[in-house]
């Protein structure tokens, strides 16, 4: 069972895309195809600007099997090492800017990105409905 933890991460994928390119699909293993996160590798492979046009062209082709994305970025994709921190947005931040001010979702990104912790959960307890205070 702990074997099964181990295989079939996303690291695996994204090293055999990115260095070894080892054909992982071609296995008798079917896991390999099943377990292939395609919308997290493309979102990967978008971060970074020599694999931004590859990973445009598999958004195009969502419909296509696991095996022939994956295929597709082991012959495409030169060997690199390659990193990138994960993006995260602050979605509930920004609706509660863009809610506070009127912004429209660029300005109210722009907004938060000058606003400190405080000033943030200041117009938090002003935007806050329902609910009985204590």
């Amino acid at each position: 069972m702990e074997n099964d933890k181990k295989l079939y991460q996303l690291s695996d994928y994204l090293n055999a895309i990115n260095n070894t390119k080892e054909p992982l699909m071609d296995s008798d293993d079917v896991a390999w195809k099943k377990k292939y996160p395609a919308f997290i590798v493309n979102k990967c492979m978008s971060y970074h600007i020599d694999t931004l046009l590859e990973a445009n062209t598999m958004n195009g082709f969502h419909h296509l099997p696991n095996d022939m994305q994956f295929n597709f970025y082991i012959n495409i994709v030169r060997p690199k090492k390659r990193f990138s921190k994960w993006y995260k947005s602050n979605i509930a931040n920004i609706d509660v800017v863009k809610k506070y001010y009127g912004y429209t979702y660029e300005k109210a990104r722009q907004a938060l990105s000058i606003l400190d912790s405080e000033q943030i959960k200041k117009i938090k307890s002003i935007m806050e409905v329902g609910g009985r205070k204590k």
